[in-house]
């Protein structure tokens, strides 16, 4: 199976070394939860494989077969003590497993690529299919900011730097984004400038995504229609009630 995403296997873990916060929290959950754990859009086995670290089986599934293959080579790593680990090359809308899941989660956006409201159902509905009963779904996606939706659309804005903890080398980030907000899709280039522990620019590349933004209350009515019950909504991963501050919304529904 392709997908979008397989281009961005061979950097994504160095482009998204900054995102840690959500992995305790969702381990957490899986400890709560007692496993088996489904994840779903595990890419390269980010959280996965800290799940399964702890001790906890889980089940991780992406579109992408080339950020699976990263996945495995890491999830070589995993000693004695750990719980199993399965990748399944497949799509949060449409797979099948023979097994239903106490917990199943899709953290940091992985919602957000599905890119119309029919997909989201779909994926909702295949969800609902996989759970046991009481069991619970969480996911994370972003709060729209208004501000951030009418930048123009040409324009890289330099979004952070970034440094690898396995190379050391630094990368600097910038998003250039159009915004078609009548169908709520972001689409976003990234443009990293790869450099050397003396600062020389050892390379510039650029990786392609498209999102589908939320809004709070639409998500809310959504997963309602489903039949999901919410059981909370935080702003962050320390559990914090969400508010008009908040930039994550923390989404848990059963």
């Amino acid at each position: 199976m392709s997908s979008t995403f397989d281009a961005w296997a061979d950097v994504y873990d160095s482009v998204y070394s900054y995102v840690k916060e959500d992995i305790p929290f969702y381990v957490d959950a899986a400890r709560e939860a007692g496993g088996p754990v489904l994840e779903l859009g595990c890419g390269t086995g980010r959280v996965a494989i800290p799940i399964a670290r702890a001790g906890i089986e889980v089940v991780g599934l992406d579109s992408s077969g080339a950020m699976l293959d990263v996945a495995r080579l890491k999830a070589q790593d995993l000693g004695t003590g750990s719980g199993k680990l399965t990748l399944v090359n497949a799509d949060m809308r449409d797979f099948s497993r023979d097994r239903t899941f106490p917990l199943v989660v899709i953290p940091f956006r992985g919602f957000l690529s599905l890119l119309t409201v029919e997909d989201q159902t779909r994926a909702l509905l295949n969800i609902k299919r996989h759970l046991t009963p009481g069991a619970r779904l969480i996911f994370n996606i972003f709060v729209p900011d208004l501000d951030m939706l009418v930048q123009e659309g040409d324009v890289p804005y330099h979004f952070r730097d970034v440094t690898d903890s396995v190379t050391g080398h630094r990368y600097v980030l910038w998003h250039q984004s159009s915004y078609d907000n009548h169908s709520q899709i972001i689409s976003t280039r990234i443009i990293a400038e790869e450099l050397d522990q003396q600062g020389t620019m050892v390379r510039r590349f650029y990786r392609d995504f498209q999102l589908r933004y939320v809004h709070r209350w639409e998500m809310f009515f959504h997963l309602k229609s489903l039949g999901y019950e919410v059981v909370d909504l935080y702003g962050g991963f320390d559990r914090s009630p969400f508010d008009e501050t908040s930039t994550e919304m923390v989404w848990v529904v059963r």
